[in-house]
């Protein structure tokens, strides 16, 4: 990777120097990675194996990189080719449907075969397609080459220029094939005032077409490396390369081996760390970090803006508190130990809470963590509306959707992988509940916009004066299970990486006790399951889907905030678009101490559609359509249908989208449009 006139701050942070190999102009080679690999491919049905032979990386003595095979795995044969998005193969059964085809020339290889070369030219700008050359042998009908590039518009990728790919196929007599021998991907990004470009390059050879599989060839882990990968000498990389290094690599090399033992000193880690260190008038405001890079530790403080906020019960808040971080070894043991004070100026309240974390390696990732004090949290634990819209949406026009509680506990929890794909976190809590009232009616606007603010109690909105609980103290466990069924993972000598698996879904099923509590009416007993999927549709674009539901062994008189939720939302700018909430349901309008399931099924098109459309298609916004429905076991059934706009905006600014909305319920109909932000 090359960075080019790389900016020195960003948001107001430093960047440094981006690993030592900027010029004076701050461009130069950011990461420089080489690996060699053995590969198990198996077509039908399609799987991978990578084992990782050596590895180097510029200026790291451990040299794990995290290059891998499978991500440069690129297949024109196939229909639909990886390459940044599913992209439709020039040479694939309907390629007609989306390029023109045009013979540039002939020539002969050094084997006498006839080589064709035909320019293949998109129909439509902006489909998921390739511009460029592609080569076929005449009678063969094999590829001899490919040319190609793809825009950021083509990929899905707005910061992306362009994306190029190169590959070179070898006839192999004793396999009586054409096989690919080289490949290189090229890419240009420009943006938010950052110029990258770079080139993964990978030579293949040694092939086996008659290989000896056994069950223990392909299994969930599809990324191993050798024990001494990372320890090759300079003669082991001189000898193997098939492409010797250009000048500016074996500079960034040489210079950066020199380097690192520079950096790992003392002297130069306190040098780098008194530069950072520094305090200056903003620190209160924006936060604060004091780091000891040569022993591993450091303490940051939380700047008076980062938990800043205005609800009626606390009126405006904050928080100012520290945490303390100390790594123990590179394998991701560590443990941390943080302390805050929130304090309402209206309520007039400090709400101090604590947090101490450990965790033990990288592989299972086992977490302990034991934490305490007072919060305010939502009624709804889903945490339905986020602190920032609350903030605005009362200020502004002095509607106050947050409603919240007070809760004064003790908590222990503990995480960790039990076995593969499957994420075991139990947690037990002892807690003092108590309920909480406006304290302040002050906001931008007169007191005459859209009537006033409502109390905090969610339900029954103009009741001032009674809570919608009675105090009390409860002790609740929680226990929890994440199944990613056939999870992929890759083992990295210092971590294990999981990349889940896009045929299955993820299952979590939890059980949650309540009890302990004075009036045993308020005890119970829940469980809860959640399934979800996104499913790649190729050409077609991508369909996600989101199924939850609970029910409690008994029904029972139980506090409000223990009661199954909705996510709801009252906002016509909620500024996400999880599909975990419906976008017309009122806060707080359905809840039960029964049963309850809920549904949400999406189906974004990307250039499916509207990519077909003339003069739409240059505006390359993605159509997107969905589902939601909602179950209670003492309520009629909520439905909403919704239709609408994603990836709006012009050049590489495409993060809005646009949603209409109709929901019935019992008859009762309603739409309107809502607004959200969507990161590619």
């Amino acid at each position: 990777y090359r960075i080019k006139d790389a900016p020195e701050k960003f948001l107001g942070q430093t960047l440094g120097d981006f690993g030592g190999g900027l010029d004076s102009t701050r461009s130069g080679i950011i990461y420089l990675s080489e690996t060699v690999s053995e590969i198990f491919y198996q077509k039908k049905p399609k799987k991978f194996k990578e084992n990782i032979i050596a590895s180097k990386i510029s200026g790291q003595d451990n040299g794990i990189s995290f290059n891998r095979a499978e991500d440069a795995n690129i297949n024109f044969y196939e229909n639909s080719v990886e390459f940044g998005n599913d992209l439709i193969s020039p040479i694939s059964t309907n390629a007609f449907s989306y390029y023109n085809f045009k013979l540039e020339g002939v020539f002969y290889d050094k084997n006498g075969k006839l080589i064709n070369k035909i320019n293949i030219i998109p129909k439509r700008k902006n489909d998921r397609v390739f511009n460029g050359s592609i080569y076929i042998v005449e009678d063969d009908w094999a590829l001899y080459g490919a040319d190609v590039t793809v825009t950021g518009a083509q990929v899905n990728i707005p910061p992306v220029d362009v994306l190029r790919l190169k590959q070179n196929y070898n006839y192999s007599k004793e396999n009586d094939a054409w096989v690919l021998i080289s490949q290189s991907i090229g890419f240009k990004v420009n943006f938010l005032g950052f110029k990258f470009d770079g080139k993964f390059s990978s030579a293949y050879s040694n092939y086996n077409f008659t290989p000896t599989f056994t069950e223990k060839t392909f299994t969930n882990e599809v990324l191993t490396f050798e024990k001494n990968a990372t320890e090759k000498d300079s003669v082991y990389w001189n000898k193997l390369r098939p492409v010797p290094l250009t000048t500016e690599e074996t500079a960034d090399y040489k210079f950066k081996d020199s380097l690192k033992i520079v950096r790992k000193s003392k002297k130069y880690l306190d040098s780098v760390n008194k530069k950072q260190n520094k305090f200056n008038l903003v620190s209160p405001i924006m936060g604060y970090t004091y780091r000891n890079s040569y022993e591993k530790w450091g303490i940051s403080f939380d700047g008076l803006i980062k938990d800043f906020s205005f609800n009626t019960v606390q009126g405006f808040n904050t928080s100012l508190g520290f945490n303390y971080f100390k790594r123990l070894n590179d394998k991701g043991k560590w443990w941390s130990f943080g302390a805050k004070a929130n304090y309402g100026f209206s309520d007039k309240r400090i709400r101090p809470t604590f947090l101490f974390t450990k965790k033990w390696d990288n592989f299972s990732k086992p977490t302990f963590a034991i934490s305490g004090g007072v919060t305010t949290p939502q009624f709804n634990d889903r945490n339905p509306v986020l602190k920032l819209n609350n903030t605005i949406s009362s200020l502004l026009n002095r509607l106050n959707y947050l409603k919240i509680y007070e809760k004064s506990f003790a908590k222990i929890s503990y995480s960790e992988e039990i076995k593969n794909g499957i994420q075991l976190a139990t947690s037990l809590e002892y807690a003092n509940r108590k309920p909480l009232f406006n304290t302040t009616n002050y906001s931008f606007v007169s007191q005459d916009e859209n009537g006033g603010y409502k109390s905090n109690n969610p339900l029954d909105k103009t009741d001032f004066v009674n809570a919608p609980f009675t105090a009390h103290k409860i002790a609740t466990l929680n226990v929890d299970a994440t199944f990613v069924f056939g999870q992929k993972y890759l083992s990295y000598p210092d971590r294990k990486f999981n990349i889940g698996n896009a045929k299955y879904p993820t299952l979590n099923i939890s059980y949650t006790k309540r009890f302990g509590a004075s009036n045993s009416e308020l005890n119970s007993d829940l469980f809860l399951a959640n399934l979800k999927q996104d499913i790649n549709a190729g050409n077609y674009g991508q369909l996600t889907y989101n199924i939850r539901g609970g029910m409690f062994l008994k029904k029972k008189n139980i506090a409000f905030m223990d009661y199954l939720q909705a996510n709801g939302n009252e906002l016509d700018f909620p500024l996400d678009n999880e599909l975990t909430s419906f976008g017309l349901l009122e806060y707080y309008k359905f809840y039960t101490n029964d049963k309850y399931a809920e549904a949400h099924i999406e189906h974004n098109f990307k250039g499916a559609v509207l990519g077909k459309i003339p003069l739409l298609n240059k505006l390359n916004f993605h159509l997107v359509g969905g589902a939601k429905t909602l179950f209670m076991a003492d309520k009629k059934p909520y439905t909403e249908y919704t239709v609408g706009l994603a990836n709006i905006g012009f050049g590489k600014w495409r993060f809005l989208r646009v949603d209409y909305v109709k929901s019935n319920y019992g008859g009762i109909k309603n739409d309107g449009f809502l607004f959200s932000l969507s990161l590619f």
